[in-house]
C-alpha cells in the first residue's frame, strides 16, 4: 500500500505558486495572504479522485492508472522553508514543483531554490506559469496539449521562444530539460509544463505528470512502513470550542487520539495527551481559517492534522513533533530548536512567530553576509533593544531589530525611540529583507559622509607672504592649498615634521568655511603656531595623518595630485622614524 507522495511547491517570489494551488483546489487562499505572497508552509491533500476528475482524459490517453490515495502538497514562503523541512527530518519531500513565471524567467531565488534542490537530490518539475499573459496565447481551462492544437502560428513562436529561453538558463545551470511531452527520459531531463494559474490550462498534465512521477519511480519510498510517528507543527491557534491547537505535517508514521506526544514550547518542551484529531476536508488548505474540518480516531502520513490537546499554550510554530514514547525524544525536539535559537553574538536581532519563520530570516540573512547577534520566537522586548544597541558603535549597520508577525511591546519601543534603534517590522518575508537591506544602503552613505567630514585628506599648502594678519595666538595668515584639502581641527606639519599648530578655522573673502580645496587662497588660524618661528613665509605646510586616517583613505578615490602629498607625507614620517 502507498501513501500520498508530499510535493514541496517553491520557487521565486509572487510567480504563482499559491495561485496555482487555488485553481486546483478552487480557493482563494492567495487573496487573503499578506501581500499575496505565502509566509507559512500550507498542507493541501489532492484526493486520488480530484486528480482523476481533473485528468481523466490524458489518464485514459495514457493508459494510466492511479495507485497513490492522492498528492500532499506542502506550499511555502520560498527555498528556506524547503531546506528547514528536510533539515528536521521525517520522510522528506519526495518531489518538488518548482514554479517559474514565463515572462520572467528563471530569477535569482529561483537559481537558489534549484541550488538546494541539486544539493539534497531532490527530483523536481518546472510549471511555467501565467502562459494566459503571453500576447497571442488565448488561454482555456483544460488540457495544454489539446489547446496548443488551436493556437496560431505567432502564439506557438513566442511560447517556443519563453519556454527555450528556461531551457537554456536550465543548462547553464547543469539540467537538461525539455517541454514535458517532449522528455526522452524523465529521469535525466526536468519537465517544464506551460501552465495557467488564472484559467487553470495546463493543470491536468501537472497533475498527471506528477502522480505518474511518484508512482512509476518513488513506489518503494511510498510504501507504508511501521516507522513512528514524526511531524511538524505549522501553527499554534485558538479554535472556538477547543483551546489552543496545533496544526501538524505529519511526516512519518500514524497517530491517535489519547497518543501521548511530545513537541517544543517557548519555555520547554511540553508533553500532552492527544484529545482529538481534525483532518481537513480534501482540497482545504489546513492554515486556511475557513478550512472544514473532520473529526477522525487515527491518520497516516503523509498528511496534515489539527491536534487538539491540553497545555499547547506555548507550544511553538516549526517545532517536531515525536510520540512521548520515542527514544530521545526530548533530546531530538531540544536540538532542533537549538539549532535555530541564536544567542549571545554581535549582529541584528531577529524575532519571529514561528521557528520556520525565524529559520528562514536567519538563513536571508546569513546567505548576504549579515550578521545575527540574536534570533528567537515571540515579542521584541526592550532587552532587544538594549542588546542592539549594545552594538551600535562597532557596528551601526547591525544594530537593528527585524521582527516577523511579531508584536513591539510598549516598554520596547520607549527605548529604542530615546536609544535610536531602528526597528523592522512586517508580515512579507521578502519585504522585510528589503526594506532593511535599503535602510542599510543608506545608513551606509550616512556613516560614510561622516567619516569623510572627520577623516583627515592629505594637504599641502603655502605660506603666502605679505598675508600675515596675526603672529600668534592664534597666528592668522593667508595660504595657497597646492594639492589635496585642509579642514578646521586638522594639525599641519613642516617639511621636517614637526607639528606647528591646529588649524581652528578658515575664512574664504571673510566668510567662515568648513574646508578648503586644490588652487584656493584663505585665510587660516592655526592655534600654537608663531609665524616668523615655527611658521615662515612662503614656507610648504602638510596636513598631518594619523595611521588610522592613512589606512581609510585606502578606500577613498584619491586624484594623482592627492597620491603624490600623500607620498610626500610618508616620506617625511619615515625620516622622523630613522632619526
Amino acid at each position: 500500500m502507498l501513501r500520498q507522495p508530499i510535493v514541496v511547491v517553491l520557487g521565486h517570489v509572487d510567480h504563482g505558486k499559491t495561485t496555482l494551488l487555488d485553481t486546483i483546489r478552487g480557493t482563494i487562499v492567495a487573496e487573503r495572504e499578506p501581500g499575496k505572497i505565502t509566509q507559512h508552509i500550507g498542507a493541501t491533500e489532492i484526493p486520488k479522485h480530484i486528480i482523476e476528475k481533473e485528468s481523466a482524459d490524458l489518464l485514459e490517453r495514457f493508459g494510466f492508472k492511479l495507485s497513490i490515495p492522492g498528492v500532499l502538497f506542502i506550499d511555502t514562503p520560498g527555498h528556506e522553508a524547503f531546506v528547514n523541512l528536510r533539515r528536521r527530518g521525517g520522510s522528506n519531500a519526495d518531489l518538488a514543483l518548482l514554479v517559474v513565471d514565463i515572462n520572467q524567467g528563471i530569477q535569482h531565488q529561483t537559481i537558489e531554490s534549484i541550488e538546494i534542490l541539486k544539493k539534497y537530490r531532490t527530483p523536481f518539475i518546472i510549471a511555467l506559469t501565467k502562459i494566459d499573459t503571453l500576447t497571442n496565447w488565448i488561454s482555456k481551462k483544460g488540457s495544454f496539449i489539446d489547446n496548443m492544437k488551436k493556437q496560431s502560428k505567432e502564439a506557438i513562436v513566442e511560447l517556443d521562444e519563453k519556454l527555450y529561453s528556461v531551457v537554456g538558463k536550465m543548462f547553464e545551470l547543469g539540467f537538461t530539460s525539455e517541454r514535458f511531452d517532449n522528455c526522452s527520459d524523465f529521469r535525466k531531463q526536468v519537465a517544464l509544463v506551460p501552465c495557467s494559474g488564472k484559467t487553470g490550462e495546463g493543470i491536468p498534465e501537472l497533475l498527471v505528470l506528477i502522480a505518474g512521477l511518484s508512482q512509476k519511480f518513488m513506489s518503494k519510498k511510498l510504501e507504508i512502513s511501521q516507522e513512528e510517528a514524526f511531524g511538524v507543527v505549522l501553527e499554534t491557534k485558538e479554535d472556538f470550542g477547543l483551546g489552543k491547537t496545533i496544526d501538524v505535517i505529519l511526516l512519518a508514521g500514524t497517530l491517535a487520539v489519547n497518543d501521548v506526544i511530545v513537541v517544543g514550547g517557548r519555555n520547554g518542551i511540553i508533553k500532552t495527551k492527544v484529545r482529538a484529531l481534525l483532518k481537513p476536508k480534501p482540497l482545504n488548505e489546513i492554515s486556511d481559517k475557513r478550512a472544514a474540518f473532520t473529526s477522525v480516531k487515527k491518520v497516516s502520513a503523509a498528511c496534515g492534522i489539527k491536534i487538539a490537546a491540553p497545555n499547547l499554550d506555548d507550544a511553538l510554530a516549526g517545532s517536531p513533533l515525536l510520540l512521548a514514547s520515542a527514544k530521545n525524544a526530548d533530546k531530538i525536539i531540544e536540538g532542533e530548536i537549538e539549532s535555530v535559537i541564536v544567542k549571545n553574538k554581535k549582529g541584528v536581532i531577529v524575532k519571529a512567530n514561528a521557528l520556520g519563520s525565524l529559520e528562514a530570516l536567519v538563513s536571508m540573512l546569513n546567505s548576504r553576509r549579515i550578521m545575527v547577534g540574536s534570533a528567537d520566537i515571540g515579542t521584541i522586548t526592550k532587552k532587544d533593544v538594549v542588546e542592539a544597541a549594545s552594538v551600535k558603535e562597532s557596528m551601526p549597520l547591525e544594530a537593528v531589530i527585524l521582527g516577523f508577525s511579531v508584536d513591539v511591546d510598549c516598554y520596547a519601543q520607549e527605548e529604542a525611540d530615546k536609544l535610536n534603534i531602528k526597528i523592522f517590522k512586517g508580515d512579507v518575508i521578502y519585504t522585510l529583507i528589503e526594506e532593511y537591506l535599503k535602510w542599510r544602503i543608506e545608513k551606509e552613505a550616512e556613516i560614510k559622509m561622516e567619516q569623510n567630514k572627520k577623516i583627515v585628506w592629505p594637504a599641502k599648502v603655502q605660506v603666502l607672504s605679505r598675508y600675515v594678519f596675526r603672529k600668534k595666538d592664534p597666528a592668522i595668515f593667508g595660504v595657497k592649498v597646492l594639492a589635496g584639502r585642509i579642514k578646521r581641527n586638522i594639525e599641519l606639519m613642516n617639511e621636517n615634521g614637526k607639528i606647528v599648530g591646529k588649524i581652528t578655522s578658515i575664512q574664504c573673502d571673510k566668510k567662515d568655511i568648513d574646508e578648503a580645496l586644490a588652487n584656493q587662497e584663505v585665510a587660516i588660524a592655526v592655534e600654537g603656531g608663531v609665524v616668523g618661528r615655527n611658521i615662515k613665509e612662503d614656507s610648504v605646510l602638510y596636513s598631518v595623518i594619523s595611521k588610522r586616517d592613512l589606512f581609510m583613505l585606502k578606500e577613498f578615490d584619491l586624484n594623482a595630485e592627492e597620491h603624490g602629498v600623500l607620498a610626500e607625507i610618508n616620506e617625511i614620517s619615515k625620516k622622523l622614524l630613522n632619526c
